[in-house]
Formats: structure tokens, C-alpha cells, sequence
């Protein structure tokens, strides 16, 4: 896209912002931009995001990870964010309003007003949890998660890779730091800043999965390999939900990943637990964070068995087992706007599936964690395939969003549950 350049005579406002980070421009001038009315009128209102189509005019080619200075057409400051080069999502706010320096205090109160926002939510019993949210937390494109006394720093954008060695001690607090990041710039992580997966920040070498405690249940983290940051950190109140659900009962939990869902059901008094997945290396995990708590005398009672299998296959099987309580965790489905359709097509499959499998009284736990398809059509579809089903439900409860994982705009919201009990 070709963007003409600032006016000649566009006032020179002296901002007064610091790169405060190792990334360098020389003697280049601070990158300008003026976007279009709508994305204006998007940023006062406090969106995170201005996407390459939105931008009208700049005074210079912008370089991945330096601060670029949005103004109004009034040539009126308007914002600043981290301008990301090769990205569709070309300026990730950092703040807006009034000017305001971007320099090491500022980053320092930011990781503060994260942390002290998780204050009070968790005790001793539980030392796994996200304590930086990207964008909803003033950190777009970061996500911080603790794991015990190991830290995941996880970046889904390069522009904050300049910036990783000033930062990196006001994230780890102390502690040992772990870089993650989204495939699509490991490319450029490796090339331009001989920044890899699972690259220790901070602190001393990995020597393996870690150990972290989440409602006194021991777990263990994968924190190269494992998906997300090295677990579903996210899903840790609707876990807390299965177990209060568990008692007597026999459980399927399908995507089961490392058995989340199936400890905390055996906790809970599950007669017997069944942890289903794709991935023998998932399932793998999930009978070593069984062996951590065999010492826990319902977990110890509560019979696990594994099944490795594709689970729309397994549910296109002949319904001939049922279970008590089925949790349906999946992946996400719809990555992208396109695959939404599709997506909802899926989930009809897999709600129609679980809910063949249950028996009189029996409880389905059906989550989604795709952006893309919104809690109301995921609920809908839920009661539609309940409905179709010629059997009566009853809802119990939907859930969103747990405290640790707080949401400040639409599409930072991606987790729903919902829970249906069988009537007859």
C-alpha cells in the first residue's frame, strides 16, 4: 500500500517519547501516522488495534518494535503504540489520550498494576496462573503466565522482541523466565533477533516439565512443548466446576489434553474417569499428573482409563457406552473469521455426539474457546442440538472469562461453558 507522507507544514509536537529498550533508529524522526475517521473515532474508544488499511499517511517506513505516534486530524496527539512491520495489525496501542512518556517507569507501573490486580485471587494451593493478559491488561500482544517459580513469556507479535532485555526483569520478578512465541514469527525471531521457543530469559536452564499447584492438585508444565504456555491455565474454574460436579459418577472427558478435567473429576469422587485425546504425548502427561497425586485417596479409588483416538471419529462410533458427566473441550475451531461456519458445523457434530452418551441425569460441560464464534451462538447451538436430540435438558450454568483472564473489548473474549444436565 502506498501512503502519502504528513503535510509539509504539519505541526512538529515534541511528545517526549522514549524507545526505553535497545532498539535503535539512529537519527531517523519519530514515526507519525494519521489514520482514517473510523479507525479514529476506534482508538478514542479505546481499541487496542490499528490494522494496515487503516492507515492514511506516515511520515517514514516504520521498523518493527519502535514506537509509533498516532495523531488526529486536528494534528492532535491521539495515541502511540508499537508499530509491527510485517504485520496486518500494524500498531498495537499502548496509550491513549494525553502524551505520556514510554520509558522504563512506564513499563514498570504497567507490570505493577498487572500483578497487583491478581493480588488476593489465589492462595498457596494454587501457584499457576496468568498474571499479564495482552492487550486488556496494557500489554498487547503478551501474555505472562506463572508456573510455580518459572514465569512463560508468550509474544504474538515481534515488535516487542526489541525490547525483550530491559523488560525481561520486570516480568520475572526474581524468578526464571521462559520465552514462547506464536509461529507465525519464529521465522523472524530466529533471523533478526536470535530469539527462539523455549529460550530461557532469565534464571536457570529447563531441565524439564515444571511442577505448579492449582486448587492443591500437582501438575506438571511443558513449558517448550506444551500447548499455549505449557497448559489451560484458562480453564481453571470450569475444572473446579467439574470436580464440585464429579461425585459417584462416571466421566468422559473429551480433548482431554494432560487430564485436567479427568484429575479433578477423580478428586471430586468420580467412580471411574476416562481421558480421551489424539495425541499420545498429551496422554502421556495426563497419567504422569495422575501419578503426582496418587497420594490423594479419591484420586487413588477413581479408575483412568486412556483412549487415543480422533474424537469425531470416536463419536461417529455406535453409541454403545455412556458416561455420567462429559466435558467437550476442544480446540479452537475457528482461527480466523473464514473458518467460523465450518466451525459451528463442528461444534453441532460434537455436541450431538456427547450428548448421545450420556445417561439419564447425566451433566455435559461443552466449552469453546474460538473468538470467532460468540458465547450466544455457542449457547444456542448447545440448547438447538439439545433440543434435536428429542431428549430434555435442563441448563445449569454458562461460565466465561475466570478473574486471572480479565477481557477489555469484544475480541479479547473467547472462552464460554456451558452445562446442561439430562432430564429423561
Amino acid at each position: 500500500m502506498h501512503l502519502s507522507c504528513l503535510a509539509p507544514g504539519a505541526r512538529r509536537w515534541h511528545i517526549g517519547f522514549v524507545a526505553g529498550s535497545r532498539h535503535k533508529s539512529g537519527t531517523k524522526p519519530s514515526l507519525r501516522l494519521r489514520v482514517t475517521a473510523a479507525a479514529e473515532s476506534i482508538v478514542r474508544g479505546g481499541h487496542p488495534w490499528v490494522f494496515a488499511q487503516s492507515l492514511r499517511a506516515q511520515n517514514r517506513d516504520g521498523e518493527t518494535g519502535e514506537l509509533a505516534v498516532i495523531f488526529d486530524r486536528k494534528d492532535q496527539f491521539l495515541a502511540v503504540g508499537l508499530f509491527d512491520a510485517d504485520s496486518p495489525m500494524r500498531v498495537r496501542i499502548l496509550h491513549a489520550g494525553k502524551p505520556q512518556a514510554i520509558d522504563t517507569p512506564f513499563w514498570e507501573r504497567r507490570a505493577q498494576d498487572a500483578f497487583r490486580q491478581r493480588e488476593g485471587l489465589f492462595d498457596s494451593q494454587t501457584t499457576g496462573y496468568r498474571c499479564i493478559n495482552g492487550e486488556s491488561d496494557g500489554w498487547p500482544g503478551l501474555v505472562l503466565d506463572r508456573y510455580g517459580d518459572t514465569y512463560v513469556l508468550k509474544l504474538y507479535t515481534a515488535a516487542w522482541l526489541p525490547r525483550l532485555q530491559e523488560l525481561a526483569p520486570l516480568l520475572a520478578r526474581g524468578n526464571r523466565l521462559v520465552l514462547r512465541l506464536s509461529r507465525n514469527m519464529q521465522e523472524t525471531a530466529a533471523n533478526r533477533f536470535h530469539a527462539h521457543v523455549g529460550q530461557v530469559l532469565l534464571g536457570e536452564p529447563l531441565a524439564g516439565p515444571v511442577e505448579f499447584l492449582e486448587n492443591g492438585l500437582r501438575f506438571e508444565a511443558d513449558l517448550v512443548r506444551g500447548q499455549k504456555t505449557g497448559f489451560f491455565l484458562d480453564q481453571r474454574e470450569n475444572r473446579r466446576e467439574a470436580r464440585a460436579l464429579a461425585d459417584g459418577r462416571n466421566v468422559l472427558n473429551l480433548f482431554s489434553y494432560t487430564g485436567g478435567f479427568s484429575l479433578y473429576a477423580a478428586d471430586g469422587g468420580a467412580t471411574s474417569v476416562c481421558s480421551l485425546d489424539i495425541s499420545e504425548l498429551a496422554l502421556a502427561g495426563a497419567q504422569r499428573n495422575f501419578a503426582l497425586n496418587a497420594d490423594r485417596a479419591a484420586i487413588a479409588r477413581c479408575g483412568h482409563e486412556i483412549i487415543q483416538a480422533d474424537v469425531f471419529d470416536w463419536l461417529r462410533q455406535k453409541a454403545s457406552r455412556r458416561f455420567d458427566l462429559i466435558v467437550l473441550d476442544p480446540p479452537s475451531l475457528a482461527k480466523r473469521e473464514s473458518e467460523r461456519a465450518e466451525a459451528i458445523g463442528a461444534y453441532a457434530k460434537l455436541i450431538a455426539g456427547a450428548l448421545a452418551r450420556l445417561n439419564w441425569n447425566g451433566i455435559l460441560a461443552a466449552s469453546s474457546c474460538s473468538a470467532h464464534v460468540s458465547a450466544a451462538e455457542f449457547f444456542n447451538l448447545t440448547l438447538e442440538m439439545a433440543r434435536k436430540s428429542g431428549r430434555r435438558f435442563a441448563e445449569l450454568k454458562t461460565t466465561g472469562h475466570a478473574a486471572d483472564h480479565p477481557t477489555t473489548f469484544a475480541e479479547a473474549e473467547y472462552l464460554k461453558c456451558i452445562y446442561l444436565r439430562l432430564l429423561e
